[in-house]
């Protein structure tokens, strides 16, 4: 199995992408940490988990309090000899035009979306820096590349999540760390499903292969950037949209 004997965080695993992708990554023998703030949520990956005898646990985390990110480092690092993975998986978004925005939404969605996953990040890097090992993933956006209509904050703070990769890249390549980012297009996720009707149909109709993603396909492209098969691929970003943005 391509992640055996390896201990891997992933964060936003109490619902979709991040569900998928620690049960994926659990599948194929890695120790996987579940971070939320969605206690209910990160059980029911733990249950689902348990019951294909997968090791899976979930630690409550909350990336909008400093504190929160650090003892949930701490509680993890106290019980594994090394973090090997990261994926920033958590994130939060509400459609809504950038005018009728409350500036209290727009520092919910930063503070989620983008500090949470550096916060989390520089509390993860300090041993794996010591250890000169470890992979992060991030997983932002297309409509961090490419804006959103409705989603103008969002894709500014997912916009951000590209420009961290490749920066921390640089600045890791020396530690011998992989920093790379997945960028999902419209997924079947709640969020997804939380949508108007009419803006899913019409998503759904403007991907060429017409259907949205599910959150498995994600979570195997997470999946490549933390094994072996990456080793020497780092600040890369890499789009898994069924086509609906092909920019370079």
């Amino acid at each position: 199995m391509e992640m055996q004997d390896r201990t891997v965080i992933v964060t936003g695993g109490a619902s979709g992408i991040g569900r998928a992708t620690a049960l994926l990554l659990a599948r194929e023998g890695a120790r996987v940490f579940v971070g939320d703030r969605d206690a209910a949520g990160g059980d029911a990956t733990v249950e689902t988990a348990r019951g294909e005898g997968l090791a899976v646990e979930f630690v409550p985390l909350d990336l909008t309090e400093p504190k929160t990110v650090a003892s949930f480092v701490a509680t993890i690092e106290s019980r594994v000899e090394r973090v090997d993975g990261l994926v920033n998986g958590a994130g939060w978004d509400r459609i809504q035009p950038f005018l009728e925005n409350p500036p209290e939404f727009w520092e919910q969605l930063l503070s989620i979306n983008l500090l949470g996953a550096i916060r989390l990040t520089r509390a993860v890097l300090t041993r794996m820096v010591a250890d000169r090992h470890g992979k992060i993933v991030n997983i932002s956006s297309d409509a961090g590349r490419v804006g959103s209509t409705g989603e103008t904050v969002y894709a500014a703070a997912k916009g951000g999540i590209i420009a961290f990769t490749k920066s921390l890249a640089r600045e890791m390549a020396r530690y011998q760390i992989n920093v790379n980012c997945v960028c999902p297009g419209p997924t079947d996720t709640p969020l997804f499903r939380n949508q108007p009707e009419r803006m899913q149909e019409a998503l759904t109709r403007a991907i060429p292969f017409r259907r949205v993603a599910q959150p498995e396909e994600i979570a195997e492209a997470a999946l490549f950037f933390l094994g072996r098969r990456s080793d020497y691929i780092t600040g890369q970003v890499l789009s898994v949209s069924g086509g609906l943005t092909m920019v370079g």
